[in-house]
Formats: structure tokens, C-alpha cells, sequence
């Protein structure tokens, strides 16, 4: 079985995404628990309640910085993989026209 070049260029990027939505879902789902156990936890211990205010806080934080790394490697990648089809697509065109390399 002879694996073609164009199955992993549409694959790759498709792969990022998912990738980038898995991440990007586990922060929110971390941030909901936490955000759901500080509204739990303030009727019955208020001090409590105001520490996992804070992390809560520091983790949305955290998780602005991890979205923007995330954004700029899903970017850098998703460039350097639609440079690396265009560049396969222009080999292709120039061997399917018979444009030979002149030099030696």
C-alpha cells in the first residue's frame, strides 16, 4: 500500500484542529469546575470559597496565554503546511507540462 502525499496534507490540518479544540475545551471545562465549586462552596465556607476565587482567577489567566500559543502554533503550522501544498502543487504542474530543469 503506497501512501500518497495528499492524505497527509489534508489530514494535518485537520489534526490541529482537533488538537487545538481539545485544548481549548479541557481549559473551559477546568474553568467551569472550578467556577461551579466556588459558587458551591461560598454559602457554606466563604474563606474557602474566596482561595478558589483566586485560583479561578489566575487560571483564566493561564488559560488567555495557553490560547494564544495555541493560536500561533495552529497558524505557523497551518502556513507552513499550505506552503508545503503549494510547493508540491507547482512541482506537479511543472512535471505534468514537461518544464525541465536546464541546469546540469
Amino acid at each position: 500500500m503506497t501512501r500518497h502525499p495528499t492524505n497527509s496534507l489534508l489530514i494535518r490540518p485537520l489534526a490541529l484542529g482537533v488538537r487545538l479544540t481539545a485544548n481549548l475545551t479541557a481549559g473551559h471545562l477546568l474553568i467551569q469546575l472550578i467556577s461551579t465549586a466556588t459558587i458551591t462552596l461560598f454559602t457554606t465556607i466563604p474563606v474557602v470559597s474566596l482561595l478558589t476565587l483566586l485560583i479561578l482567577l489566575l487560571l483564566t489567566i493561564l488559560e488567555v496565554a495557553v490560547a494564544i500559543i495555541q493560536a500561533y502554533v495552529f497558524v505557523l503550522l497551518l502556513s507552513l503546511y499550505l506552503q508545503k501544498t503549494s510547493n508540491l502543487t507547482m512541482a506537479h504542474q511543472a512535471h505534468s507540462y514537461h518544464i525541465v530543469d536546464p541546469s546540469p
